[in-house]
């Protein structure tokens, strides 16, 4: 965004008021046909800088598409050494239930409060500093997770990462949201994909290390290292600072500046987009926590078929979520969208009420492809929504502590009310939620689309 803007920018002062001045002087006399001619030549010059940038701007923003898909997959890798380490944490240290409780929590407590300030953050950096700031700290911060020796210390890295998590996760989703600004085209999904598949990887790498019985600090220090040295060349290839960072002038009035605030941004269109994000969110939550239970006690599978249930979820959304970029340059907004959330509902519904342990890891499979799209497409409607500069990274923030709630909360929520109602009655309850979504699928009309919907 600011690439192309300073390119036309070089592109208007070198021709448009070289060209005028050539233009006006050549009327007047021989003086002015003298004036207009070395405009002409300045004009050629500034002409030739201004080809140049309106040249690199498409290198430079094809970089940075790659360059915050890599930002989404270290972020992945991360945040899922950490997770994948849990139980070896548990057993190692002999922490109880409750002690363990509240430790992970402590994670997911600090992601939100950071996210609060991050607009800020971003209006007064940009989000390539921040980025490359969080990213430099974060393998640093896993390392002293996996060194931690006592709940105290443990607590104490994971408050930290949790920040740094937070922080990020906004700030490489407003980057994201400029890439698509400067590109032109969608990028959301592909991001989303690189995330998905680091957590497989490193998950992996967590399984195969415990299993030769690497302790989790070796690993996460060998993996830190290879973590920081990766973000160096990565970060140096996204926009400009200036991209997102608020450069209005100071003595703008305060009803023109992009507000940055933690108390801003909590209005009518973000709190619409919250509520769908935490409702996929939930959903994501119970398939991933609750599946595996569903299948297992409800419909008979042995334990190692249980598991399926959440295998066929991840592989089919990760499919989805390759090839979602694709599918968003060719169909409507509105109807990829609206046509992903009800391929989610009818999967959800072969799931619960198929009382077949194939149909039902088939159902979550087809659950996975319906719920691979709307989440991406609301976090990139979200930043746009915000407008350019910081205003993107504000809504992101609200709309990512809505999915954070939703991941959070959901699993709880589910276990609750399986209490009370049973979990096969519970689950089915999230079916009337998926067709809640598909129903607000105009939220995520692109500028174009709703121009045509209005006529």
């Amino acid at each position: 965004m600011a690439i192309s803007d300073e390119a036309g920018t070089a592109a208007g002062s070198g021709t448009g008021s070289e060209a005028g001045t050539a233009t006006g002087s050549g009327a007047g006399s021989s003086t002015g046909s003298r004036t207009g001619t070395g405009a002409e030549a300045g004009n050629g010059t500034g002409t030739g800088r201004s080809t140049a940038g309106a040249e690199d701007a498409p290198r430079a923003a094809a970089r940075a598409r790659w360059a915050v898909t890599a930002v989404f997959f270290l972020n992945g890798m991360i945040i899922s050494a950490w997770i994948a380490r849990v139980p070896s944490f548990q057993a190692n240290h002999h922490y109880g239930d409750g002690e363990l409780g509240v430790i992970l929590t402590s994670f997911g407590v600090a992601a939100i409060i950071a996210m609060q300030f991050v607009g800020a953050l971003v209006g007064r950096l940009g989000s390539a500093v921040v980025i490359r700031l969080m990213l430099l700290g974060a393998p640093v911060l896993l390392a002293c997770v996996g060194l931690s020796r006592n709940a105290g210390e443990l607590a104490a890295s994971l408050l930290l990462l949790g920040a740094s998590h937070g922080t990020c996760d906004v700030a490489m989703s407003a980057h994201a949201v400029a890439v698509e600004r400067t590109l032109k085209r969608p990028v959301m999904n592909g991001c989303h994909a690189a995330w998905g598949i680091s957590a497989v990887l490193s998950s992996l790498i967590g399984a195969g290390s415990t299993h030769a019985g690497v302790s989790p600090g070796v690993q996460f220090s060998v993996m830190g290292a290879v973590l920081l040295l990766a973000a160096v060349p990565v970060t140096a290839r996204l926009l400009p600072a200036s991209t997102d960072r608020d450069t209005a002038a100071p003595d703008r009035p305060k009803s023109e500046r992009v507000r940055t605030s933690w108390r801003d941004g909590w209005r009518g269109p973000v709190l619409v987009f919250g509520a769908l994000g935490a409702i996929l969110m939930v959903c994501e939550g119970a398939v991933n926590s609750w599946s595996g239970v569903f299948l297992h006690h409800d419909l008979g599978a042995t334990l190692a078929a249980a598991s399926l249930g959440y295998t066929a979820y991840v592989a089919c959304q990760s499919v989805g979520r390759l090839v979602g970029d694709r599918l968003n340059r060719r169909f409507a907004a509105v109807v990829l969208f609206r046509t992903s959330a009800v391929i989610g509902l009818l999967g959800l519904a072969v799931a619960i009420l198929v009382p077949f342990r194939a149909a039902a890891i088939a159902g979550f499979g087809i659950l996975g492809i319906g719920a691979a799209l709307p989440l991406p497409m609301l976090f990139s409607a979200a930043g746009h929504a915000g407008g350019e500069g910081p205003g993107a990274a504000v809504f992101v923030s609200r709309f990512t502590t809505f999915t954070y709630g939703g991941v959070l909360l959901g699993p709880a929520v589910v276990g609750w009310c399986a209490e009370a109602f049973t979990l096969h009655w519970t689950l089915a309850a999230l079916i009337p939620l998926m067709a809640l979504v598909a129903f607000n699928a105009r939220i995520v009309a692109r500028p174009e689309e709703d121009r045509g919907l209005a006529a």
